[in-house]
């Protein structure tokens, strides 16, 4: 019985040992992660760092018929909704709040270029946007374009779209995306975004703040 004992005890001191060891081992071989440094974001699997390029070359097609370049705004701060004519509630709530912050923004206003950009070219066509955009400042030029444009300009923006649509739904869908108001200098150049849910005052100030600080750092001075 002693010896059976002793033969045990040995063989659980051995069998401890050997775990202890193993954890060790992998203890050491395993990278401990490290934190992200600051100004670094996760974009699907890969670390990217410092503010992603936003804006670009676009062609599209206003209401009034004709063909527009992001080059055809150039010399004017750009204000851009991207939305679509059959939204319930988050499109005509930013479009409302962008037409009473034009008329708080006072005479600087014509330093601006509002913009409405479908991301509903299906169903939006230039009459559509055209009668829909009757509700707000006059101001807003609607544009449209082919699918392939409005994918392109989608991806330069960075907009989340995404079609919650069947193929029983037919014509009747909705659209899933966000809803930023994007601000771009005259030289084409992204300054900042706001939600397009702040109303009307907090976007006018916002736009004086923004631009403000923009001729700020082009001052030579």
């Amino acid at each position: 019985m002693k010896l059976t004992s002793k033969l045990l005890i040995w063989v659980l001191a051995a069998a401890t040992a050997g775990a202890l060891a193993i954890v060790g081992i992998l203890f050491v071989k395993t990278p401990v992660p490290r934190p992200l440094t600051s100004g670094a974001a996760i974009v699907g699997k890969a670390i990217r760092t410092g503010t992603p390029a936003i804006g670009g070359p676009f062609t599209l097609i206003s209401t009034n018929g004709e063909n527009v370049t992001d080059q055809s705004f150039r010399g004017k701060w750009l204000l851009i909704f991207f939305g679509y004519t059959f939204c319930p509630d988050l499109c005509p709530t930013a479009l409302t709040n962008v037409s009473v912050a034009l008329e708080k923004f006072g005479a600087d206003t014509s330093r601006l270029q509002p913009l409405f950009i479908t991301v509903d070219p299906q169903r939006d066509t230039r009459d559509v946007i055209a009668s829909y955009l009757k509700s707000f400042d006059a101001r807003i030029l609607g544009l449209t374009g082919t699918q392939a444009q409005i994918d392109s300009v989608i991806k330069e923006y960075r907009v989340y779209v995404a079609l919650d649509k069947t193929e029983t739904s037919g014509n009747n869908y909705l659209v899933s995306h966000s809803a930023y108001i994007y601000l771009m200098d005259p030289q084409e150049k992204f300054v900042n975004v706001i939600e397009g849910k702040e109303d009307g005052d907090a976007i006018a100030a916002w736009l004086r703040k923004e631009m403000t600080l923009e001729a700020v750092k082009g001052d030579p001075e």
